[in-house]
């Protein structure tokens, strides 16, 4: 007979795996909207302004952007890592996150006149003023989002985040149809963080009391400055690329480059989005239990992964197809460049639920260092591959990033319950059906290719792609009982609210 230890600790677990699955639903659902609405705006935007007006939000935004590194402090993850947090601590944070905050829009006003100096753009001046304001916005609602996460109220959360964009899209179109040109981006990337921060005050209906010293937050503000550090690395190494064609190539070099960057991103930023947050506050409070931990983390990666692997087949095989119906013809010059993108996506996507997994063991300081050793590399790569041009510097940053992928896997999971040989057993299945996919399909397009108008090819190649991935997923490689786990899983959890909802 179980003790009542036992079954406390069971009902827990039960508890948790409940929530994990509905945040991610609920965050499944968000994403799903999200990546419609951005990519439903890129389209938009795309044919009503031209490359330099994007090109000329990109300079800024790579060079001030860094101060987003600085914005929570990595307090809102560290608050999200720990077991239990109190008012005290909490409301600490805040205060503290504010005056991050306020220096970090201060900062990025004085940076103005050397931002404009550096590019010899005088326009620069104005959007880096308006686009400081931005950390203000920001910061006032990290603390009232970690209290959310904390209670996995991801639904809300997903609610919030989805409002914020659809206002921030809107007025962004709205703007662009008046003739505002490069400042409706400017205006809308403000507006998405005001809204943001409104909700999250409204639902988690948290009021700050007064900071306080001695509460115990030394340690949280370590784990904090050492996520800090680590993203301020990882923010230099991926921007200095845009930065350097903003310097050395112009404004439309950017325009082009920053544009086939986001498309290719797009829909992997959402799936690693929709899981990111969820599975960091599940694995947080899994942190003593290998075991459960590593079950839930392998469940979870290649769920992930398999969903990445064919956006990605599909980016390296219709590269010009999606950029001429996403984007519009005068982006042609994008079609390389995104093609040359697409393994960085499937490299982040093998890497980023690592970072996830070392955040949650608090193992933050291992994650920095793995980002020093990573961050050379692809900076130097940068610098051979920008004599080049826009697809010199493309070839360069994904050779560099599939060259340390191994290595970089190793490293994370040295000393911890889930081992190399895990992590590839994980991910052979799913790469091995896209490479198999993105063949047969390479060959079939060669034979309806030519005799397809562009729209009706697109469709086809992705139709056939996704059917044949799957097929060979499933059947070929055996992982049908994985996927219908999964799927009773998520059935039984809709199940069990329908039951609840007619009980009330």
């Amino acid at each position: 007979m179980e003790s009542p230890v036992e079954e406390s600790h069971q009902e827990h677990m039960r508890d948790l795996k409940q929530k994990t699955i509905r945040g991610g639903i609920a965050k499944a659902l968000s994403q799903a909207a999200n990546f419609s609405l951005r990519l439903g705006s890129l389209m938009i935007l795309a044919r009503l302004l031209a490359p330099k007006d994007f090109g000329l939000v990109g300079m800024v935004t790579a060079v001030i952007g860094v101060f987003n590194v600085f914005r929570d402090f990595g307090l809102s993850a560290a608050s999200v890592q720990r077991s239990s947090v109190t008012e005290e601590q909490t409301s600490t944070l805040f205060w503290i996150n504010l005056l991050v905050g306020s220096i970090l829009g201060a900062g990025a006003l004085a940076l103005a006149p050397l931002v404009v100096r550096f590019y010899h753009e005088p326009r620069l001046l104005g959007i880096t003023a308006m686009l400081s304001a931005g950390f203000l916005f920001n910061s006032a609602g990290v603390q009232h989002s970690a209290f959310l996460e904390r209670q996995m109220r991801f639904t809300t959360l997903s609610v919030i985040d989805l409002v914020s964009l659809s206002v921030s899209t809107v007025v962004g179109i709205v703007m662009a149809l008046h003739g505002f040109g490069y400042w409706s981006l400017v205006v809308s990337t403000l507006v998405s963080p005001l809204i943001y921060t409104v909700g999250v005050w409204i639902a988690s209906g948290w009021i700050p009391g007064w900071p306080r010293t001695r509460v115990g937050i030394l340690s949280m503000l370590r784990f904090g400055g050492t996520v800090t550090m680590n993203g301020l690395v990882m923010y230099l190494a991926s921007n200095l690329d845009k930065v350097l064609l903003g310097r050395f190539l112009g404004v439309d070099a950017v325009g082009i480059y920053g544009r086939a960057y986001q498309l290719v991103n797009i829909p992997t930023d959402n799936l690693n989005s929709s899981a990111g947050g969820v599975a960091f506050a599940a694995l947080s409070r899994l942190q003593d239990e290998p075991a459960r931990l590593k079950r839930y983390f392998l469940k979870g990666y290649s769920l992930v992964l398999s969903l990445t692997i064919p956006i990605t087949c599909a980016c390296a095989l219709f590269a010009g197809d999606l950029i001429g119906v996403l984007l519009g013809p005068k982006w042609k010059d994008a079609v390389v460049v995104f093609r040359l993108l697409a393994p960085v996506t499937l490299v982040f996507a093998m890497l980023n639920p690592l970072g996830w997994f070392l955040s949650a063991l608090g193992l933050v300081s291992r994650s920095l260092k793995i980002a020093l050793a990573l961050a050379p590399a692809m900076i130097v790569g940068y610098a051979l591959g920008l004599h080049y041009g826009l697809t010199g510097v493309a070839v360069a940053y994904s050779i560099v990033m599939c060259l340390c992928v191994v290595p970089v896997m190793a490293w994370v999971v040295k000393g911890t319950a889930i081992s190399l040989g895990d992590i590839l057993s994980a991910a052979s299945k799913p790469l091995l059906s896209g490479g198999a996919a993105a063949a047969i399909v390479f060959v079939l397009q060669l034979a309806y290719g030519p005799w397809m108008s562009q729209r009706p090819r697109l469709l086809t190649g992705v139709t056939i792609l996704v059917v044949t991935y799957a097929g060979i997923l499933l059947y070929v490689m055996k992982q049908k009982a994985f996927y219908i786990e999964i799927f009773r899983m998520l059935l039984n959890r809709t199940a069990n609210s329908e039951r609840v909802a007619a009980s009330v």
